[in-house]
């Protein structure tokens, strides 16, 4: 039985005023913290990358979203420039992540041969290399967070040829403003199935509220801190 099948017709994804409110508070109050906090190893960070490779600093690529519109109660793809430090030699071919990832997408990668992230990617800077095991690459899209793109939690933007890959039921995980963390990054974390990360991102689209964000905002902590995944 495919997974499809194992996930129950669409229920109510609309968020409460309140929680919406809260989210929003909560990204905005804790990511302007955040950014006034890490200036100097956003400092530290740009020299280590100018250092080590020639290029720039930030990396910039277009990403698959959403939005929710309360006078249509419904949500909105969105496309959008996500922003990362960068982690690759400057002007290398993006096609090798694209054909991985659309195969996770089909299947045709095993998450037991530890396949599922790129290993021992040569595209990857030394610099990179630690930035991608720390998470600190993200850490730029706290610029997205403040421009309301983005939230601290939910399901991670992706590019758009993965969004090409989707069956119908997949789409359902787009019904949320996309995140720097969620459930797949602290339960699954590149151990996982596509079609099973698809059912942990639906469950938190149908079951989400500002509490089980402020929940996994916490347990990301720890999962950074394991490394689990983040290569």
């Amino acid at each position: 039985m495919r997974s499809s099948e194992l996930i129950p017709s669409i229920m109510n994804t609309h968020p409460t005023p309140q929680d919406l409110f809260l989210k929003r508070l909560f990204d905005v109050v804790v990511a302007a913290l955040m950014l006034l906090i890490s200036v100097p190893l956003w400092l530290l960070i740009a020299l280590l990358i100018k250092l080590d490779s020639r290029g720039p600093v930030f990396f910039r690529q277009q990403r698959v979203g959403a939005q929710y519109d309360p006078r249509q109660m419904d949500w909105a793809r969105q496309l959008f420039e996500v922003w990362k430090f960068r982690t690759m030699y400057s002007d290398v071919n993006q096609q090798k992540h694209a054909d991985h990832i659309q195969a996770y997408v089909r299947g045709d990668l095993d998450p037991e041969a530890d396949e599922i992230k790129l290993r021992d990617d040569p595209r990857v800077t030394r610099i990179g290399r630690i930035l991608r095991r720390t998470s600190l690459d993200e850490l730029p899209q706290l610029i997205n967070i403040l421009r309301g793109e983005m939230s601290f939690v939910g399901p991670r933007p992706v590019p758009t040829y993965e969004v090409d890959e989707y069956d119908t039921w997949h789409g359902e995980r787009l019904h949320a403003l996309p995140g720097l963390t969620g459930p797949w990054q602290v339960y699954g974390r590149g151990r996982v199935t596509f079609d099973e990360q698809m059912e942990i991102d639906i469950n938190y689209v149908r079951t989400r509220s500002f509490w089980l964000d402020v929940k996994l905002f916490l347990l990301t902590i720890p999962a950074v801190l394991k490394g689990d995944g983040a290569r």
